[in-house]
């Protein structure tokens, strides 16, 4: 995410103003996956002055994803709550939001939480082939197969670990 974009010269109140609102933002978290935040999803891409107040552009992890409506309503609450009211939030679809955007500290979080993070690049992953050898994120067996493609929500696939036998979620590779 940038920090800052203005149009015309930016003043040291308004970069003090950006920065202090991409912080505010950079806490806010997804609603399917509340352990990862919008920045370490890599969805909030740029927070800008527009001259009467804050735009903030957002990008989905899909084109229908149905947590949009409840981040923007987030991210207005979260910036409210800190006296921005003058508020604008931005839906940007191109380019198209990757996996790649996602952040180290997003991807280590996900694990945490008993999701595997993508694995790889998204420019290297095919969605029609199950991923092989995954590290199933209870017990750490690469014992582990593919049981759906489809997991708890479209981003995700289900895995199961043949040692342990716990179903595992995979945040496939996008």
């Amino acid at each position: 995410m940038n920090a800052a974009h203005a149009t015309g010269e930016v003043s040291g109140h308004v970069e003090s103003m950006l920065k202090e609102v991409g912080e505010i933002l950079e806490r806010v978290t997804d609603p399917e996956i509340p352990v990862l935040t919008i920045a370490d999803l890599g969805i909030l891409r740029d927070v800008r002055w527009n001259g009467g107040g804050i735009q903030v552009i957002i990008t989905p992890t899909y084109s229908g994803c149905p947590a949009m409506q409840t981040i923007e309503q987030d991210v207005r609450a979260a910036l409210n709550r800190n006296g921005y009211t003058d508020v604008e939030v931005k839906t940007q679809l191109a380019p198209p939001w990757t996996t790649d955007w996602m952040s180290a500290a997003g991807r280590e979080k996900l694990l945490q939480y008993g999701i595997v993070p993508p694995a790889g690049s998204s420019a290297k992953q095919s969605l029609r082939v199950p991923v092989r050898g995954l590290t199933c994120p209870r017990c750490r067996s690469a014992d582990t197969e593919e049981i759906s493609r489809f997991g708890s929500t479209p981003c995700k696939a289900l895995y199961r670990c043949n040692a342990c036998l716990e179903p595992f979620d995979y945040f496939k590779c996008i």
